[in-house]
């Protein structure tokens, strides 16, 4: 009887204050002062990411891109051991251009160094060679966009059909279609591998795009642009064409 007899009195106690106008909207400013304070650290987070990476297999063309957008200047250039870095302006804001290594056994690790800054990536293509490479290509972009930092930051993503200046280079829309058609292929590799390590393992947890379909950019939960450049010559007759590279960099 005393335990019930005490439960009644917390009843009696706590109901004014739950019903309490006063206390209702303490609790109001409390909870818009949490939202608030999220919503201001997820905005500074954004902001403060303003890294465009450049990335992609060596010898796509990456560092005389960078060259082009740092220095709008022609010259020769050689395959890339460290990042290189600079800040790039455009009419609004100041951003950091970071070219980074394509070769096997760097990339991943420069990649991982400024992941997390990144505001947008730049993928670079060599429309020349990108049938024989397209499976190196697909795969190393397939680990970019799987990446857990890169999922839940959702930077845009531009893939750059580099080198259009050549006579066998591939447009734009040919290497749009031969890197989805070839991203289905390694998704289902993948998946299986991971499968056969883990019979349990949920297909979703490691998956791109969307199940039972196959792989499209427009399935991702961030953008995905296409566009075509050449940065290769200091030829009069074949003339730098960097500028949807520029106008997608300036509406980022």
């Amino acid at each position: 009887m005393e335990s019930e007899s005490e439960v009644i009195k917390e009843k009696i106690h706590t109901e004014p204050i739950l019903n309490d106008p006063r206390y209702i909207t303490l609790l109001s400013v409390i909870v818009l002062i949490f939202t608030f304070l999220f919503w201001w650290c997820f905005s500074r987070r954004r902001h403060l990411r303003r890294s465009v990476l450049l990335t992609g297999l060596s010898d796509s063309g990456k560092t005389l891109l960078f060259v082009r957008l740092a220095y709008s200047q022609y010259r020769q250039t050689f395959t890339s051991m460290r990042e290189n870095v600079e800040d790039y302006f455009t009419s609004n804001k100041t951003l950091k251009i970071v070219d980074l290594p394509g070769q096997e056994r760097l990339r991943n690790k420069f990649f991982d160094q400024y992941k997390n800054n990144a505001k947008a990536i730049v993928y670079v293509v060599d429309s020349v060679t990108i049938q024989k490479e397209i499976r190196d290509v697909a795969e190393y972009l397939y680990t970019i966009l799987l990446d857990p930092v890169i999922q839940s930051n959702c930077p845009p993503l531009l893939i750059l059909c580099n080198k259009q200046d050549q006579p066998m280079a591939k447009g734009s829309q040919v290497i749009k279609s031969l890197l989805e058609k070839e991203l289905n292929l390694v998704r289902v590799t993948k998946s299986n591998q991971l499968q056969s390590v883990d019979s349990n393992q949920s297909t979703s947890s490691a998956y791109l795009g969307k199940l039972g379909r196959d792989f499209e950019f427009s399935h991702l939960g961030s953008r995905v642009d296409v566009a075509e450049s050449s940065a290769n010559t200091a030829d009069d007759d074949n003339p730098t064409d960097i500028k949807a590279l520029q106008d997608w960099i300036s509406k980022l």
